[in-house]
Parts: structure tokens; sequence; C-alpha cells
């Protein structure tokens, strides 16, 4: 490892080297850094030296590089050889596990979103469940990597996962058979004259598969088509290519996302370049609390650009570009490196996106009980350059007087997902000659 040492001091002597007639302040600050890279070597050394036991070398540097890089941000990590290769498999959409996105949250494993037709979300693991044992095994207190190799392994072994889910009333077992998981990002159906595209997840096929599903939707449902539902809802995010693809696929011209750097000049637009594969036909996005990054990009361009209408709870509110950085053949940095700003300006980070019609999930009767953890409750996040309303980040908990009816009346009717089945009504409403989105979403604020 010293190779490396050496490299990172030399670069840095570099640029003290380049500032000609260094200012008193600047000097001081250089004098400081080099103090402090002075005491975190002589720590290294103290601990290689004596510690109770011997440590290896490679271990302590990523250990005071993950440190480093935690003390930034909740998206900023080091990716070793592992890390690397299983974010490649995930991007790739195929990997092996139980199929769930999981978090580190002071020591406990939090469930971000389970992903559709996997071992987990079949077994009705939810997002904002918190794994306590796996196999019997307490797994508070342990990183993120080692949490998730356990829950890896060989088709077809089982493994048993002990969940606490807030307002239950004792912890839940589940026991779980390991898969291949392949993603499939986006399903499609037509419920009567109503297309429904559920896209969960944007990796190197979204974009694509979005495409065939409006072409395929099109052609089945015919000229009574009414229009389109995104369901986005627990979509943790994923490929900005792909976010900004769909996005295309849906609107003929303008701004879909900007993202800005540290830099003042540091700005990168990006417009829509095709036509509206849809034909203008009406849309209605679904986004909830787990409508994260690359999703809440999707559904924050149609939105401004009046294409869309947004239904549903606030989403997660995670506004950070994250990018990769390779630093040796098998290791790499992701690092936060810009906001993203949607069409009109709006940074979406701790606000999330608001729709324009909250719609409660009633059909989940555990919905009250289990906490709505967003971007603002991840630690150390990136503060929102202009101040949030907290009655945008805060929920009063208050019941809204239009959604009286309970799960138990719904089912009885034959719903079994309130949200969708609004959204789905609601674009049946506005019909093959329903007016621009532009003129209803005016009348729905």
């Amino acid at each position: 490892m010293k190779p490396i040492a050496h490299t990172l001091l030399a670069a840095s002597a570099g640029a003290v080297l380049a500032i000609t007639v260094p200012t008193a302040v600047s000097a001081a600050r250089e004098n400081e850094t080099w103090r402090e890279l002075d005491t975190l070597m002589d720590v290294f050394l103290k601990v290689r030296e004596s510690y109770v036991e011997p440590v290896d070398d490679k271990k302590l540097i990523e250990g005071a590089i993950n440190g480093m890089l935690a003390s930034l941000d909740p998206h900023s990590s080091y990716l070793d050889a592992r890390d690397s290769e299983a974010m490649r498999s995930q991007t790739d959409g195929e990997y092996g596990g139980l199929g769930l996105t999981v978090s580190t949250e002071d020591g406990a494993v939090r469930v971000v979103a389970p992903t559709d037709d996997t071992p987990a979300a079949r077994a009705g693991i939810k997002s904002g469940d918190f794994i306590t044992h796996l196999d019997d095994q307490l797994i508070f207190g342990s990183t993120l990597n080692e949490a998730v190799d356990k829950m890896r392994g060989k088709p077809g072994t089982s493994i048993k996962l002990t969940v606490v889910r807030p307002g239950a009333p004792k912890p839940l077992t589940f026991n779980l058979t390991r898969e291949v998981i392949k993603v499939r990002p986006v399903k499609w159906e037509a419920k009567g004259n109503v297309g429904v595209i559920r896209i969960s997840s944007f990796n190197r096929q979204t974009g694509e598969a979005t495409r065939q599903a409006v072409t395929e939707l099109t052609s089945k449902i015919g000229p009574n088509l009414s229009g389109f539902v995104i369901d986005l809802r627990s979509n943790p995010g994923g490929l900005l290519d792909q976010a900004i693809d769909v996005s295309d696929t849906f609107l003929e011209r303008g701004e879909i996302v900007s993202q800005r750097g540290r830099a003042k000049g540091d700005i990168e637009r990006y417009y829509a370049r095709s036509d509206d594969l849809s034909g203008g036909k009406p849309i209605v996005v679904l986004v909830d609390e787990g409508s994260a990054s690359a999703a809440e990009i999707v559904a924050g361009a149609l939105q401004d650009q009046k294409r869309a209408i947004v239904i549903g709870q606030r989403s997660f509110g995670k506004g950070s570009v994250q990018t990769l950085i390779p630093l040796g053949p098998d290791s790499g940095l992701r690092l936060t490196t810009a906001r993203y700003y949607t069409p009109a300006g709006r940074s979406v980070q701790e606000a999330g996106i608001e729709p324009d019609i909250v719609v409660p999930q009633l059909t989940d009767t555990t919905r009250n009980d289990r906490p709505r953890l967003r971007e603002a409750d991840l630690r150390n996040h990136l503060i929102a350059e202009k101040a949030v309303d907290e009655k945008l980040v805060e929920d009063d908990g208050k019941p809204d007087p239009r959604f009286k009816m309970t799960a138990e009346e719904l089912k009885k009717q034959g719903v079994t997902d309130f949200q969708l089945d609004y959204a789905v009504r609601l674009v049946g409403r506005l019909g093959p000659s329903a007016p621009p989105a532009v003129q209803v979403a005016a009348t729905t604020k």
C-alpha cells in the first residue's frame, strides 16, 4: 500500500508547488492539512505496531477511506472488487440473492425496497422494515457489506430473516430461498382502456423496455386507448441516462433534467430528442416515499413539463448525482459530484416530488405504523440549497377526510391496490379526447 500513499502525497505536493505566491490564509490551511495527515499516519503506524492482534494494512487503509467518505453524505462510498462487481451486476439486471435493496442506519439494516417478483417481495417484506437477525444471528452493528454477503448465496439455499416492523406487536420471521435475481425493470398490462407501465428500477434495459411497453400497449388497446399510468412506487433509482431515456419517451421537446456541480459553470443539461411515443395521451405518474433518484427525475420532468399528473405520496428526496471514479483495475470511488434539478429549476433534495394529488395507499393496513423514512432522515444527508418547507418534510399524521374507506371495504369491492386503482380510474375519466394534461393538472391542484 506504500506506493498508493506516495502517489497521494506527490499529488498534494504538486498542488502546493503550483501556488507561486500563496496567501497567508492558504499557506496556513495547507500547513494544517499536512499536520492532520501526519496524525493520520501516526495512528496507522501505532495501530499496526501495537494493536493486540496483527492487522492487515489494506484493511486499515480501507477503513480510513470508508470513514472519510462516510463523513460526507450517505451516498458516497469506496468500492472494492466485490462492491464493483455487485454494482455492475445490478445495473446489468441480474444478480444472486433475495431481491432486497438495503441500507444501514445507526448500525441497523433497513429495507429500502424489495424488488418485484423476488423472494423478498413475495414473502411480504416491506420498505421500512429492519432486519435484525440472519439465521438467528444478530447482525446489528455489522457493516452493509457483511449483511449483504450473508443474504447472498447459492440459489436454492435457504435463509431465515428476523424483521422488526414498526407498529407490529412482535418481530416477524421470514424463511426465504435464494434465487438468481433477474431484474425485469419494466412490466406492462392493459387495464381496460388504460395502459399500466410498472418501472421498478433503472438498469441498462429500462429505456428500451419502456418504449416496447408503450408500443405494445398502444397496439393491443387500439384507438380507444385512454392513456397511461407510469408506476414508479418503491423504485430506488439507478442509471441517470435511463431516467432521461424514459422521460424522452413521453416528451416532444424541452429540458428533462440538469445537473450542477461544485463550480459555478459546471452545469449539464439534458433535453428531449425524439417524438412523444405515446402520441400525447394523458399520463398519470404514481410515486411514494420509496420513489428515489432516477424515479424522481422522471416524475419531476413530466410534472414540470405539464405532461403528466403526479399522484401518490411525496417521494424520497434524493437529489444528488454520484459519479463512479475508477481507482484501479478492481476498485473505485462512488462520489457525490452534483445535484440535479427539474426543468423548472427545482431541487428535490430533502423535499422530494410533491404529488399534484396526494393519494394514500388505503389497502395497506400497516401504512400508518411504518415510519416514512426519506433522504432528510439519513445521517449526513446533503442540505437543500434553499430552505425546505417543513410542512412538506413532516407529516402531521391526520387522516385525509377525502379517503375514509377502509381496506376491508375496498377488498369487498375487489380493490387490492387503491393507489393504482385511483390512477387507472383517473386516466379512464380523461378518455381519448381528454384536454391536455396541463389543463387537467391545473384543475386538480
